[in-house]
């Protein structure tokens, strides 16, 4: 089973190696082990959670994390006019499993990585609780999303995007001053 993930834009284009270069001996300060994949995909375990903002965690109940490049970034179908250009260069920072614990160790990675990167997130979807899903049409959800994500400081934009049923929808994307907030929301810890 395969838990959350999310995407890391660069607007600057570096060589997935190079962005390796630069977090693999950080990672390696707290994770173990921390290893190269097929494709130099990276996976890793969190066993010191202080690193992140976590320094409470018991590292028994969180499983892999992984980094690689997220190939279709940027994507053709995707509205980019939020933003002074489109990303250059996408990552994905993903959890091998499910849960509270492994969603909350993500987040804290996923805020790491923005800052020392310079990237905005990706979150995949629509924040909110219950999570408007594509193609359902509801638009008080719809609405409930945008109000959560205007209630909290940093900067957020929709991103739309080709459904597979030929219609659109919309994913947020944020800044690490918009993520440090909604790790601390209530609704973070609802939204799966």
């Amino acid at each position: 089973m395969s838990g959350p993930a999310v995407g890391l834009w660069l607007f600057e284009p570096r060589k997935f190696g190079d962005v390796l270069d630069d977090v693999v001996l950080w990672l390696e300060g707290f994770c173990e082990p921390v290893e190269a994949k097929l494709r130099a995909d990276l996976d890793f375990w969190v066993r010191d959670g202080s690193a992140v903002g976590l320094p409470g965690l018991e590292p028994n109940g969180v499983g892999v994390f992984f980094l690689s490049e997220d190939e279709e970034l940027p994507a053709a179908d995707e509205d980019y006019s939020a933003f002074s250009q489109p990303p250059a260069q996408g990552l994905i920072l993903g959890a091998g499993c499910s849960g509270p614990t492994n969603h909350l160790v993500l987040g804290h990675l996923a805020l790491a990585l923005a800052e020392r990167l310079g990237a905005l997130i990706d979150f995949d979807g629509l924040l909110s609780y219950p999570t408007p899903r594509e193609g359902t049409g509801d638009e008080a959800l719809l609405e409930r999303a945008r109000a959560l994500v205007d209630s909290l400081p940093g900067r957020v934009a929709e991103v739309s995007y080709d459904t597979w049923g030929g219609g659109r929808w919309l994913r947020h994307v944020g800044d690490a001053e918009f993520l440090s907030a909604w790790l601390q929301h209530p609704g973070f810890h609802l939204v799966k």
